[in-house]
Parts: C-alpha cells; sequence; structure tokens
C-alpha cells in the first residue's frame, strides 16, 4: 500500500492572525507537489444570518481546491461553547484524525486548519488542535505551520503555542506572518526579525495584509512568491 500523504495543520497564535489565508496560500503552494484537499475539522458562526462566509468556502474560493468541513456550529463562538450553548453533540478530535487519515491516504497533501489557537477545545471532551495534531503524528506525516501576528505582543504568544507544541514532541515546521502591513511600524519590523530569533523556527513567509482580498487568479498567482526559498 502506497505511503499516506503529509499532513499539514495550520494554527494560530490566537483568533484573528490570518489562519485562513495562510491555509489557502499553503494549499495553493502545494498543488505543484500533488493532489491536495483542506480540512476545517470545526467551523462556528456560520449558518443562516452569517455575516460572512465560513473558512472552507473562502480557502476554495481562492485557491480552487477541495475542502471538507466537518462540523459547522451557529455561534461565533469556540467549538466547544457553541456546542453546549445549543446543546449540539459534536464529535471528539479522534473522530477527525480518523477522517484525516482516511483524506492521507487518497491526497498527497491534507492541510487542516485550527479554530482559534492551538488549545482552543474542538470538542466537548476538552480535545484541542493539539490533540489532533498528536494523534495524526503517530500515523502520518504530520508538519505544523504557526500563524503569528506582526505586531505587539506577538513574541510572547508565538513562544507560549510554540512551547506547547514542543511539550508534546512536536516541533513546528516554521513560522508564517498571517498580515504584514503595507507600512510596518518599529513593532513590527522588529518582530520580523525577532520571531524566528526567539523561537528557533524558520520564518516560511509574510503575507501582506488584504491578500484574501485579491482576485483568485491573483491570489494563486501571488502565493508561491510569498514563501522564502528553502535554507542551502
Amino acid at each position: 500500500m502506497p505511503e499516506p500523504g503529509r499532513v499539514v495543520v495550520v494554527t494560530g497564535t490566537g483568533t484573528g492572525v490570518g489562519k485562513t489565508i495562510v491555509t489557502a496560500a499553503l494549499a495553493v503552494r502545494a498543488v505543484g507537489d500533488g493532489s491536495v484537499v483542506v480540512v476545517k475539522p470545526v467551523q462556528t458562526g456560520v449558518g443562516p444570518g452569517a455575516s460572512e462566509p465560513g473558512d472552507a468556502e473562502v480557502v476554495h474560493a481562492l485557491t480552487g481546491c477541495a475542502v471538507q468541513e466537518f462540523i459547522a456550529l451557529a455561534d461565533p463562538l469556540a467549538p466547544d461553547t457553541a456546542a453546549r450553548l445549543r446543546g449540539v453533540p459534536i464529535p471528539p478530535v479522534g473522530d477527525h484524525a480518523d477522517r484525516i487519515r482516511v483524506l492521507a491516504d487518497f491526497h498527497d497533501t491534507v492541510v487542516v486548519e485550527g479554530a482559534g489557537g492551538l488549545l482552543v477545545r474542538l470538542d466537548t471532551d476538552g480535545g484541542t488542535l493539539l490533540d489532533l495534531a498528536a494523534a495524526l503524528s503517530q500515523d502520518v506525516p504530520v508538519e505544523v505551520v504557526v500563524v503569528s501576528a506582526a505586531g505587539i505582543g506577538t513574541l510572547n504568544h508565538t513562544e507560549l503555542t510554540v512551547a506547547a507544541l514542543r511539550a508534546r514532541g512536536l516541533e513546528p515546521v516554521g513560522l508564517v506572518i498571517g498580515s504584514w502591513p503595507a507600512e510596518p511600524g518599529l513593532a513590527e519590523r522588529c518582530n520580523r526579525d525577532d520571531l524566528p530569533r526567539v523561537t528557533g523556527l524558520p520564518l516560511l513567509a509574510v503575507i501582506p495584509e488584504q491578500a484574501g482580498s485579491l482576485d483568485p487568479s491573483e491570489f494563486r498567482t501571488s502565493a508561491p512568491g510569498w514563501f522564502s526559498p528553502p535554507a542551502g
């Protein structure tokens, strides 16, 4: 039986740091290596009356890649909170891991976007994206990408996220700044240098702000150029 494809787990240092656009950019970049599917295990704040499309919908529109959204919850809250609020049963992260393993058997790359930060609970049993990544790493090649903000506070948030991953034996492949301002200030410029220094991780990419507003064809053409070439 052929080896399973790789799973790229995209986590952020918090909400609103640009995970969805980074996920889309990673998916575009992976297309050249074979078949790609993007997975959003749990999406909140979607359904009738929602003011914005879900993350999977955004990724599909920008990339044209296949996407799967496992669970959708109406309220814009952490997944376990949204489920408890409505009395909705949702599956444990172990079930998500099983479904992702199957997808890895049929795709070269599976890109998995988390919800919020690394320790946000994805189920009502306390399971997190960290638990999901750790479970997957037992069976398939897993690469964790940490998406960071550019401004004040990002060094602390990023170091905490990386430390939590390392405590579970998961070494991230690198960092991505999820939204780089057109006119960066002193903090942003310093953080761009300091993020790899304080974490010991490479800065894989810097995504320009408003990248998600690009026309899909322009996004697909531009995305590979946001990534740094491999060292050596």
